[in-house]
């Protein structure tokens, strides 16, 4: 499994890729699931009215591709937009490309909205749609009971063939103004094929079959964008994660409700009980708890005071809160979580990619395949010619690749959704698919399988001195050092504070200061040494605690040592089950640690992995990667997207851990677990699998019903009806199928 690279090196990476092979025949509405857009629209930037799906953003992007000076294309089909980045000279010649493509792009100013448009090809609205096409299926109906009952004389054959062609005129008044066009352009889309067979059917002779089909078809699909949106909603609806305005401090010490892209950074907020949180933020004043679960996927709320950092979309459970503002709405965690799955969305799996390549030989050479049987079979084999036409006529309707083509993405999409959910961001479907076929994670340390914080594990009293007053002293000089050693031991020792005269820090060995008239130190082993109180008992008691990883600190005055301070970095409460449940997928955990092997070997045994490197620098880390990947084949690497960065670069699939509110991390790695629950490696892993099945079933269902009526249509069996129920029904399978995934399973 390689690391994947841009397939077209010309669309930029944040814009739209999922077509850059074209789905050459499923073009209906609503059929491609499109990314989000969030933000103000760029200079260059051009609407297109009749950009529906990811056929016609690939037309739009090989007829544009050849213009000399274009360098990236970015689109975002949910708003029916397109920028171009390129010359000025490059621009004119690219618009009338597209133009001559058959699509009429129009300007957008800069700072204007791209449109509120929703992208549907037909009008989908509930008050709307439905009655319209309901009352085309009422036609279809009346032209069948014309046809069925009523005499065979002219003038009731005329009026079924005028009640036909008005249900055919209200159902597909869409489908024919993109079937004409395309076709115009040499192009094979699902809205030329129905045309075709519907305009063949009624000029036949089947006019009340070719209303019902059409009928058919629009209620079909509108049911079927339904079930689409259902995988797009998943993804928007994290944009109604937080407020569209707060409550924001003004000069004279007032409070005013703000919206929260006008709101400036450094302005102080507040927000209430029950609330959610508008803008990334510090806490300034009172003490919460704050449910991150939006954008962390952390289930246990969190207790956050002064200096804690809070995230847009969380939500405040308990008391008032107010926080200095840190980051742009448009720059928020949560909408670089959103851009992540926006752009996620753009690259494809390699299952789409397939189905993408299979999808544009199926429909040319199906389409071929009708146009002979409606000419050799009444040439060569003695057939009726509108019987022979009747069967290529079906034939197309069963041409059409939707349910194979609309599976992929959608279910891509809710495998992605499903994943930020859980506070997991998966930046593509490559990762999301290939993430089965990871067969080593080599882990760092600290932070990853560690908190990454230090804390005090073990004190011990040394010779005669007295615990309490040991404990006294050592908080005294610890409280007044702002070292993290320091720090641990301060906040573990409960005592008042007392003074300290003449303190100062030794640098590298520690501090010292004069308490009560006795001068004392806390400080490490080196230090000890240097004042030669290191006896051989205190030597065989150090050499204990630095066996399983412990950094000692000792405090001792000016004859003798009076205690010691293990710290250490404690392995995180779901680490050790995390990296059991690795080892039943049948994933070799691997620690990758810079800390000395000592320290590594403890903190693996402790955490149950049998591997474990200490003493690496980060060309030392990348090696390591080097050579499990030899060993094992794929392999991922888990660190914190910053000092581990070349290592998860090189991996196969790169996990960036607790990256809530972290850019740099975010942009490291492949996957970015937004909290610190190395488990979501494993829920990825399980997610991975559960994907890749339902892709391969939903390929196996659509194929098999294409074959099952591709044999009935040429032996006579299948009618055009019976084609459309079985295209759109295999459609709705195959949607209904991938958004499965939706549902929150962690086996």
């Amino acid at each position: 499994m390689a690391r994947s690279t841009p397939e077209t090196p010309i669309v930029a990476l944040h814009g739209s890729e999922a077509s850059a092979h074209a789905h050459p025949a499923c073009c209906a509405a609503d059929q491609c699931v499109e990314p989000l857009s969030i933000g103000p629209v760029a200079a260059n930037t051009f609407r297109i009215s009749t950009m529906d799906c990811s056929a016609e953003e690939s037309e739009i992007r090989r007829a544009v591709e050849p213009v000399a000076g274009i360098r990236g294309l970015h689109f975002q089909l949910g708003q029916r937009t397109l920028r171009i980045d390129g010359t000025a000279d490059a621009i004119p010649h690219a618009l009338e490309a597209i133009r001559k493509a058959g699509f009429a792009p129009e300007a957008i100013p800069a700072t204007g909205a791209a449109g509120t448009d929703d992208g549907h090809g037909h009008d989908h609205g509930p008050g709307n749609g439905f009655v319209r096409f309901a009352a085309a299926l009422g036609l279809a109906v009346a032209a069948e009971g014309i046809s069925f009952f009523a005499p065979d004389t002219l003038v009731w054959k005329a009026t079924g063939m005028a009640v036909a062609a008005a249900a055919i005129g209200l159902a597909g008044l869409e489908t024919y103004t993109k079937g004409l066009k395309a076709l115009r352009h040499a192009r094979l889309n699902i809205n030329a094929l129905m045309s075709v067979a519907v305009t063949g059917a009624f000029l036949i002779g089947q006019w009340p079959e070719a209303a019902m089909v059409m009928a058919l078809y629009a209620i079909a699909e509108l049911i079927e964008a339904r079930a689409v949106d259902r995988a797009r909603n998943a993804i928007k609806g994290l944009v109604d994660l937080a407020p569209a305005d707060a409550e924001v401090q003004q000069a004279d010490g007032s409070w005013a409700r703000v919206r929260a892209t006008q709101i400036a950074l450094g302005a102080i907020a507040r927000i209430k009980p029950g609330e959610r949180v508008a803008l990334d933020g510090i806490i300034t004043k009172g003490n919460s708890t704050i449910n991150q679960a939006p954008v962390t996927g952390e289930s246990i709320p969190v207790d956050k005071g002064p200096g804690d950092t809070v995230f847009a979309g969380t939500i405040n459970e308990a008391g008032e809160i107010e926080f200095r503002v840190t980051a742009a709405a448009d720059d928020t965690t949560l909408a670089r979580i959103i851009h992540a799955v926006e752009v996620a969305q753009g690259t494809r799996a390699p299952t789409q990619r397939f189905v993408d390549r299979f999808a544009a030989v199926y429909t040319p050479a199906v389409f071929a395949v009708a146009v002979a049987v409606a000419i050799f079979p009444p040439l060569f084999l003695g057939w009726q010619w509108l019987a022979a036409i009747y069967k290529a006529l079906v034939l197309l309707v069963i041409a059409c690749p939707c349910a194979l083509v609309i599976s992929t993405p959608v279910t891509v999409v809710s495998g992605l959704a499903s994943a930020a959910r859980r506070g997991i961001l998966i930046k593509g479907g490559t990762y999301l698919e290939d993430a089965r076929l990871i067969k080593a994670v080599a882990l760092d340390k600290t932070g990853t399988i560690t908190e990454g914080k230090p804390r005090l594990v073990a004190f011990q009293p040394w010779g005669n001195a007295d615990e309490a007053e040991v404990r006294r002293l050592a908080r005294g000089l610890a409280a007044r050092s702002d070292h993290p050693v320091s720090h641990a031991i301060a906040s573990a020792l409960e005592s008042e504070a007392i003074d300290v005269d003449d303190f100062k820090a030794l640098l590298g060995r520690g501090v010292e200061g004069v308490i009560g008239g006795q001068r004392l130190v806390l400080g490490n082993h080196r230090l000890i040494r240097e004042r030669e109180q290191a006896e051989p008992r205190l030597e065989a008691e150090l050499a204990v605690h630095e066996s399983q990883g412990r950094t000692v600190t000792l405090l001792a005055n000016a004859s003798s040592v009076l205690g010691l301070f293990a710290v250490a970095d404690t392995i995180k409460a779901n680490s050790v089950e995390a990296i059991a449940e690795l080892k039943r997928l049948g994933v070799a955990p691997v620690m990758l640690t810079g800390d000395n092997d000592a320290t590594a070997q403890a903190v693996a045994h402790e955490a149950g992995i049998g591997d474990a490197r200490g003493g690496l620098l980060p060309e030392g880390k990348l090696a390591a990667i080097e050579e499990m990947r030899q060993r094992y084949g794929a392999t991922a690497m888990a660190g914190d997207g910053i000092n581990d960065a070349p290592a998860l670069a090189r991996a196969d699939i790169g996990f960036a851990m607790g990256a809530a509110g972290t850019d740099t991390a975010m942009e490291a790695a492949d996957v970015v677990i937004m909290n610190d629950n190395l488990g979501r490696i494993v829920e990825t892993i399980r997610l991975s699998h559960r994907t890749h099945a339902v892709l391969w079933q939903n390929i196996g269902l659509a194929l098999a019903i294409k074959a099952v009526f591709f044999v009935l249509a040429v032996f006579g069996t299948a009618t055009m009806w019976m084609a459309v129920f079985a295209d759109m029904g295999a459609s709705l399978l195959v949607v209904g199928n991938g958004l499965r995934l939706l549902r929150r399973s962690d086996r």
